[in-house]
């Protein structure tokens, strides 16, 4: 995708002029569920036209959601794409979506879906039991040309590996049972596959529309990155078509054969700011309607100029990998000396939106298998000094990878954390060479294989409501970016992951959270908090800590164009 330099040059000329605007309560909204599963939507008059424009941090990678994993390009697949089940926004559960109902098989082998009926994809096909199975074979057989490695797909993390390693995949099958019920096998127990199904890399593409765009061909890019025709303008059975992406601009309209809410927007648009500045100015300005992320330093005003600020449950976690392929790191010394050279309570303080925690563990407290116990190394810097004396580092360069140019949810000022952490780890004596890498020009890719860095920042956000999301695709399988190899580790999330919910599951997690914070592949730093912020157009947003916002339960207020 070309540098989105237009909204970006604009909007850093009019950061400097953030105008004052009538003052709104801060409150947090969550839209309406979609209409009961056995119902039919009554037809309703067509809307008056009105463009939302919603300011981003960073461009997708890519609208293939099979093959991204990143906020902004799942931000864009939920408008258009639907899978199998949604998250229920009161109770978090999984819910009604394209199926309107599920049983479960004998031991959780399985899953039997009734299907929606009158549903069609944006290019008119129908969508049928036929349909599923495409998708979930696609998802299956992909080559190891299109996938890569497969570790940043979100199949091989739920089900391990692909057919080309059917021996160890926990996949098994679908089956089509009649035009409007399918069967989808496991080899064994997911106790977490329904809320995997929620994830926007399970959501139902056309098969019509998977062909004619090669999807399994790379031979496009966006953004650097190599993509195919069809992740260049994916098609499904959303509330929204997608129409456009070009000079940081995704652009959307309103599907009018759209089986559920309609809602009130009929163009939408995300446009890219990677400055938080310039978004701050943007929506000053009325050019947009909204923004996410909201950044601490503009969080303060924010409120003194009126706007609303909205903000999610934490449900993600920043953290710096550790590449243990880097002779040097593999020495769990120097590990211990990295984690204990860290301040993380004055990262969290600086850099943070308040009510972000530290932490010494992936796992958030509100699932299962947190473990109070797990405290971590805590920072003394007079401790890391002496395990880096005995260690086996003798000085080496250390090559320190972070994004710039991006705001993410978990990590709003990048620049500044990576600043602060590179400070602290030279104080104990370490031998840091920065290598800052724009989040537009590959930086996941680079940080996801062996490109020389020995450290790097990052974070998950998780997608879903078991603790499988949060351990299993960081360290479920061999991970080139982490240099891990770990068998042991491997086999415990992949029993746990398999286990009925209950005392035994709980105890399997707390085990894992013990040996991650023991070994340390990784360092845990900090549970974001994040924000986004609306202008007084908006009277509600479908806020959810798993970012599963989709647009068409966005409510304006009485009289709101544009």
């Amino acid at each position: 995708m070309p540098t989105p330099a237009g909204p970006r040059r604009k909007a850093s000329r009019r950061a400097a002029v953030i105008a004052a605007v009538v003052l709104l309560a801060a409150t947090g909204c969550t839209g309406a569920p979609g209409p009961d599963p056995t119902s039919t939507t009554p037809a309703t008059a067509a809307p008056a036209p009105v463009t939302f424009s919603f300011g981003t941090g960073a461009d997708p990678s890519g609208f293939d959601p099979a093959l991204v994993s990143d906020t902004e390009s799942y931000r864009v697949t939920r408008q258009v794409l639907e899978g199998l089940v949604t998250i229920d926004p009161v109770t978090g559960a999984p819910a009604p979506s394209l199926a309107t109902s599920w049983t479960e098989l004998g031991s959780g082998l399985g899953y039997t879906f009734k299907l929606r009926k009158g549903v069609t994809f944006q290019d008119g096909t129908p969508f049928d039991a036929a349909a599923v199975c495409a998708n979930f074979n696609r998802w299956y057989t992909m080559p190891a040309a299109t996938r890569g490695d497969g570790s940043s797909a979100t199949f091989k993390q739920v089900f391990r590996e692909f057919s080309d390693n059917a021996a160890n995949s926990l996949y098994d099958r679908c089956t089509v049972d009649s035009t409007l019920e399918v069967t989808v096998g496991l080899k064994m127990r997911l106790t977490g596959f329904l809320q995997a199904l929620t994830v926007p890399a399970f959501a139902i593409s056309s098969p019509k529309a998977l062909q004619q765009g090669t999807a399994n061909t790379l031979n496009e890019t966006m953004g650097g990155n190599k993509v195919s025709k069809y992740a260049l303008h994916p098609v499904g059975t959303g509330p929204f078509e997608f129409t456009s992406s070009a000079n940081g601009v995704v652009t959307m309209t309103a599907y009018p054969g759209y089986w559920g809410t309609k809602g009130q927007i009929t163009t939408l648009k995300f446009i890219t700011y990677d400055q938080p500045e310039a978004r701050l100015a943007a929506l000053a300005d009325g050019t947009l309607d909204g923004f996410d992320p909201v950044t601490p330093g503009n969080f303060d005003k924010l409120i003194k100029s009126g706007k609303q600020v909205l903000q999610r449950d934490p449900f993600s976690v920043m953290y710096v990998a550790l590449n243990q392929s880097i002779p040097v790191l593999s020495d769990l010394k120097v590990r211990e000396a990295i984690a204990a050279g860290i301040d993380k309570s004055t990262l969290v303080d600086k850099f943070f939106i308040a009510g972000t925690t530290a932490t010494a563990q992936f796992i958030p407290p509100k699932l299962s298998g947190f473990n109070n116990s797990v405290q971590g190394i805590p920072y003394d810097p007079v401790k890391a000094k002496a395990l880096l004396a005995s260690s086996s580092y003798k000085g080496q360069e250390l090559k320190f990878f972070y994004p710039t140019n991006a705001s993410r949810p978990y990590l709003p000022t990048p620049e500044k954390v990576y600043a602060e952490i590179a400070r602290e780890l030279t104080a104990i004596g370490l031998n840091i060479k920065p290598v800052p890498i724009a989040w537009n020009d590959g930086y996941v890719q680079a940080v996801t294989k062996q490109d020389g860095q020995a450290l790097s920042l990052m974070g998950w956000n998780g997608s879903y409501a078991d603790p499988d999301n949060f351990v299993g695709p960081l360290f479920g399988s061999a991970n080139a970016g982490l240099g891990l190899e770990d068998p042991q580790l491997v086999s415990k999330i992949t029993r746990a992951r398999s286990m009925p919910n209950g005392p035994d599951r709980v105890a399997a997690y707390d085990a894992i959270n013990k040996q991650i914070a023991a070994t340390l592949p990784a360092i845990p730093i900090a549970l974001p908090i994040s924000a986004i912020a609306l202008s007084d157009k908006v009277a509600s947003y479908p806020l959810s800590p798993v970012l599963n916002e989709v647009f068409n339960h966005v409510t304006l207020t009485p009289g709101a164009g544009g």
